[in-house]
């Protein structure tokens, strides 16, 4: 079935550009491709010797996005943005002046039972980004109970993570798991749903996505190439949706935003430690009432921005 990418809306395209964009002549990189919103709005704000290069590792989405974006200062690449220094080099490009990553799940692919990634329509247990890695259904029907509770408990948050952990191998014993509604439908049993509460469905599956795209070494693998990457004062800007994106990307910026890494009992400076990175964004940019109202997916983003001071620093 063909990506319906009529209702899709990108999230926070204001503030990403005016945060992110210094440099009109740069070189940038979108991480996150998808149908290209944020790279048009990139481009829209480059000049004519501005170049962007956009990442997306979904074959279907990346095609769409070559149709949507017609720009000779665009190149759309099919990749995974861990490797952007690869896809970079091979276009002999070491160094850029914006990076920025949309880490969510597109409307239209959420929208597609095929993708696997809701359980709001029935489809098959999917949930991958890149065609080549494991599914959802390989986890699930394969992976041993104390693993499943562990990626329930850590990626999903779900404090019932063994129980429900337990319920899939049971049922897993009387027939293979394929579908999003089953899998659905069995936490359910395990977990009544409460009105005014997350869904637990909700997190197991969100613990299952990110597993099965490895949504969180590889967004520690970004943020630590980053820095080799960013020309002095460039910029890196970091759209995520959940604690646990967040968390990393909060944790980076600010640890690399001190000049000091010691402990505080300490009198004086033993670390020799340099100031790597400015924080431009202190606190997420969160979106407004008036883009909630129009794209109510859009609630739980929140943007994190930050530049690379470079050679600023270093001696």
């Amino acid at each position: 079935m063909k990506l319906d990418i009529s209702r899709h809306q990108s999230v926070l395209v204001n503030e990403v550009i005016s945060h992110l964009v210094v440099k009109q002549e740069g070189i940038y990189v979108d991480c996150t491709l998808g149908f290209g919103g944020h790279s048009s709005a990139i481009l829209s704000r480059l000049g004519q010797s501005g170049r962007l290069i956009g990442i997306e590792s979904d074959p279907e989405t990346c095609s769409e996005a070559r149709l949507k974006v017609n720009d000779q200062r665009f190149e759309a690449v099919l990749g995974t943005y861990q490797k952007i220094d690869f896809h970079l080099i091979e276009r002999g490009i070491t160094k850029v002046d914006g990076i920025f990553a949309d880490l969510g799940v597109s409307s239209a692919q959420l929208d597609q039972p095929g993708k696997g990634f809701s359980f709001r329509l029935d489809g098959p247990l999917d949930m991958r980004m890149d065609p080549d890695l494991q599914t959802a259904e390989e986890i699930v029907n394969t992976w041993s109970t104390e693993d499943l509770a562990r990626i329930f408990r850590e990626y999903g948050e779900e404090p019932k993570a063994w129980k429900i952990a337990t319920a899939i191998e049971e049922e897993r014993r009387r027939s293979r798991i394929v579908s999003t509604v089953q899998l659905a439908e069995l936490v359910h049993r395990v977990y009544h749903f409460q009105k005014g509460r997350i869904d637990t469905a909700t997190k197991i599956f969100q613990a299952l996505r990110i597993t099965v795209n490895h949504e969180l070494e590889n967004l520690e693998t970004l943020l630590s190439k980053s820095q080799r990457l960013l020309n002095s004062g460039g910029r890196i800007a970091i759209i995520s949706y959940h604690s646990l994106e967040d968390r990393i990307v909060k944790n980076f910026f600010r640890d690399k935003s001190r000049s000091c890494t010691c402990p505080k009992e300490l009198p004086e400076c033993r670390c020799g430690g340099i100031k790597l990175m400015s924080l431009i964004t202190r606190k997420c940019i969160f979106p407004d009432e008036n883009e909630i109202s129009l794209n109510p997916r859009s609630r739980s983003a929140r943007l994190r921005v930050a530049e690379y001071l470079g050679s600023k620093t270093e001696t």
